[in-house]
């Protein structure tokens, strides 16, 4: 299994970047796990921003050179795995800003004149490991779980990818937060996961 970790936090002293260590340690004891390649949006200095005027069309994004290594990445991978904060209720803008170039039609999709197009990325796996100031149940209970279903259903199962896993830790900024209880939860998973 070929392993691509997208990190989204603009701090390494961060309990995300922790929960990327521990991604990183456990897929490197799993022997199912041949390879791993990480992206550090805010270490790449990716560059969130759309821009879209008479030298760069959307219709083209798919091709856009400066997105070709990420496109790269993307095809490479079996699995792809997202960690990062909640903010807001959502994924930060760093994440937003990939996801709406990297996951362009064309690329991670192609029309077919139906209601739904056709995923381009199908057969991957998806793994998402996000963090939260809130409880564990507010964005069930307060937001009717309007993460999953954008992450899930808005851009995952919309692009083919079928197999999507959400680890969400809430009361994360609370010294109540079982901290290393959930990292290692992290480490166990990677270590023994078949996709």
């Amino acid at each position: 299994m070929k392993l691509l970790i997208i990190y989204t936090h603009p701090n390494h002293q961060s309990l995300s970047y922790a929960f990327l260590q521990e991604v990183i340690r456990g897929s490197q004891e799993n022997v199912k796990i041949e390879e791993i390649q990480i992206s550090d949006l805010y270490k790449d200095s990716f560059n969130p921003v759309l821009v879209f005027n008479e030298n760069k069309r959307r219709r083209d994004m798919h091709n856009d050179p400066e997105l070709a290594l990420y496109r790269d990445q993307l095809q490479w991978a079996d699995t792809i795995v997202f960690v990062y904060p909640i903010w807001w209720g959502r994924p930060p803008a760093m994440l937003l800003g990939y996801i709406d170039q990297m996951f362009a039609s064309g690329f991670a999709y192609k029309d077919t004149g139906g209601l739904l197009p056709e995923g381009l990325l199908k057969g991957k796996s998806v793994v998402c490991i996000s963090t939260m100031k809130g409880p564990a149940h507010y964005p069930f209970i307060w937001l009717n779980n309007a993460h999953k279903i954008l992450m899930r259903k808005a851009l995952f199962h919309y692009v083919g990818i079928k197999k999507v896993k959400f680890f969400e830790f809430g009361s994360m900024e609370s010294p109540r937060g079982r901290h290393k209880e959930k990292l290692n939860k992290i480490y166990r998973y990677f270590k023994t996961a078949e996709r």
